[in-house]
């Protein structure tokens, strides 16, 4: 039995109350999109969304392994996943 997950999307905030996107506008649908293997259209959606994964991933996998340069790798995953959802949004708002 499976749910659709579209019915249970969560509206943005700031979008809602405020007439703006934010950062993370368009990472539950390009979720979805993974969920169902669409990759590329997942990617178009919100490109940062593979970078996000590794990130969490790394996260999980380092509450069990416990990495030696855990701190720096976290960290410079986070600069880039920001980086790149800075400039995805910074696309999004000027097109």
């Amino acid at each position: 039995m499976l749910i659709n997950i579209e019915n249970y999307m969560l509206p943005c905030f700031s979008k809602t109350f405020f007439g703006f996107t934010c950062l993370g506008c368009g990472l539950q649908r390009s979720l979805i999109l993974l969920i169902h293997g669409d990759f590329l259209s997942a990617f178009k959606m919100y490109p940062s969304i593979y970078t996000l994964l590794l990130f969490f991933g790394f996260i999980l996998l380092n509450f069990k392994m416990k990495f030696k340069n855990s701190k720096k790798i976290i960290s410079r995953l986070a600069y880039i996943n920001l980086s790149l959802m800075i400039i995805n949004y910074l696309i999004k708002t000027t097109i």
